[in-house]
Order: structure tokens, then sequence, then C-alpha cells
């Protein structure tokens, strides 16, 4: 089987929104700092589904986002591949709220690696902090266990 989902990094210039996963009972997530997103519902473009999330997780409202990448996670959950697209969110409104998944924080550029989360998220969360170019990516993980990545950049 596979999904489709998003991962969003709202930018305010100087940091990142990142979600504190710390709220929802069996979660995959559990205690990592990640950015918000999520599954796509059916017939949302990936624009759709970034704007839809944002919203629903943080209550803010998207006016621009650029997307900077795609990655592929075969099996990261039992039988399912995932195919995340990844978003920088640079302009929005809004006042953030209260997550069900989790604690939102503003996380300073030179903090965001720093932060527990996947090790396969410090590796394309850099390039997202370095405005790499467009990406697609593989993220290799056995029984949650980060274990390899292959990368292709495309220039802009």
């Amino acid at each position: 089987m596979m999904k489709l989902a998003t991962i969003c990094y709202i930018d305010n210039g100087s940091q990142f929104l990142l979600l504190h996963r710390n709220k929802k009972p069996n979660d995959v997530h559990q205690g990592k700092w990640i950015g918000v997103g999520g599954k796509f519902e059916a017939g949302e473009t990936p624009e759709e589904c970034a704007i839809r999330e944002i919203q629903e997780e943080t209550g803010l409202i998207v006016e621009e986002l650029e997307l900077k990448g795609l990655i592929t996670f075969p099996e990261f959950t039992p039988e399912t591949d995932w195919y995340t697209y990844v978003f920088r969110v640079t302009k929005f409104s809004g006042q953030i709220g209260p997550c069900d998944e989790g604690t939102l924080e503003w996380v300073d550029y030179d903090q965001v690696l720093d932060k527990p989360t996947w090790e396969g998220d410090l590796i394309f969360l850099r390039w997202v902090l370095e405005d790499r170019p467009f990406f697609s990516a593989k993220f290799i993980y056995e029984a949650d266990e980060f274990k390899d990545y292959q990368v292709r950049f495309y220039q802009k």
C-alpha cells in the first residue's frame, strides 16, 4: 500500500515552527519534534493538503509556500510506503492555536537540528534550512531504525 502526505516547515525568517509530538496515544512520532502536515484527503493536490493541514494543526493561514522536495519512505509503517511532499512556508497570517497532536514551538534555526527527531529528518531538514535545490530522496528505516538514504538535487 502507499500513502501520500506532506511535511511543512513554517518559517518566520529566523525560526521554524516545530511540533513536539506529545499528545496522541500510540503515536509513531511520539516524543519527536517534526514539521506539521499529514495525509492527503481524496482529490487534494499536495498544496491543498499542506494548506489544510497547517490550518488544522496550527490555526495559521498559508499565503505562500514552496515545494522543496519529495521523499519516499519505503515501508515506514507496516506494509505501507509513504510518499511525502516537503514544503517551506514563508508567508502566513493568523494566530497559532492549540494542536491536538502536540505542542507547537518556534525554534531558532541554529537549534532546529538539536531537537530530538527521526535521524533521517536531520538530513533533509538541513537541506531545507540551507535552501538547497529541489530534491527527490528515499529514506530507508527498518523497525524505526534509520538505515540509509539516497538523494538527487535538481537545479533551479
